[in-house]
């Protein structure tokens, strides 16, 4: 049986992911997120909910443009420190190690740890609540190559060791459990 709780938000998991923003050459920080996602294929579109409090929110409303990068197990210490303190107060690149990496199509630096790095360019800013909510166009995907099968090209997330993040914890992704269509997938 279940119980019934007040309203709140219980969609886990989710990725835990840094969010780079400002400029390669002058200011920038990193923002950890979790409340992101795919809000649309065609046009390729994706948000992220952030704090007005937050310093990063500024300078994400003033550059209307950011980095989406996608974490690892080898990442989740810097991705946890980045969402506890703040850019006000601290270097985040300095502090954690991370490498800002020049962004092809965006002036925000990329993290060159991460395996997928997604520049965006805000297109609409909706205040939520507690979270604004940044409605942004993809402008380019970059890909660490170490994960790109040199025979078919394709780029294998699962080998990354991505991590998740549910109600307080990070968590390593497990063991695939099927793909897409494998429930009506004909036996051969």
């Amino acid at each position: 049986m279940k119980q019934s709780w007040k309203p709140g938000t219980m969609v886990y998991p989710l990725p835990a992911a840094l969010v780079s923003c400002g400029d390669y050459d002058g200011e920038s920080n990193l923002l950890t997120v979790a409340w992101t996602g795919t809000i649309c294929t065609n046009p390729p579109m994706l948000y992220i909910s952030v704090r007005p409090e937050r310093y990063s929110h500024s300078i994400i409303r003033r550059n209307m443009e950011f980095t989406l990068n996608l974490t690892t197990a080898a990442m989740a210490k810097a991705t946890d420190w980045c969402g506890v303190r703040s850019g006000r107060d601290y270097d985040k690149w300095a502090q954690t190690g991370l490498t800002p990496e020049r962004g092809v199509k965006v002036a925000s630096p990329a993290i060159a740890e991460s395996p997928l790095s997604i520049e965006c360019r805000v297109r609409e800013i909706i205040s939520l609540g507690s979270h604004d909510m940044f409605i942004a166009d993809v402008l380019n995907v970059m890909a660490d190559s170490r994960y790109i099968d040199p025979d078919t090209g394709a780029f294998d997330l699962a080998a990354s060791g991505l991590i998740a993040y549910a109600h307080g914890g990070y968590y390593p992704l497990g063991e695939k459990i099927g793909g897409f269509g494998f429930s009506v997938k004909k036996k051969k």
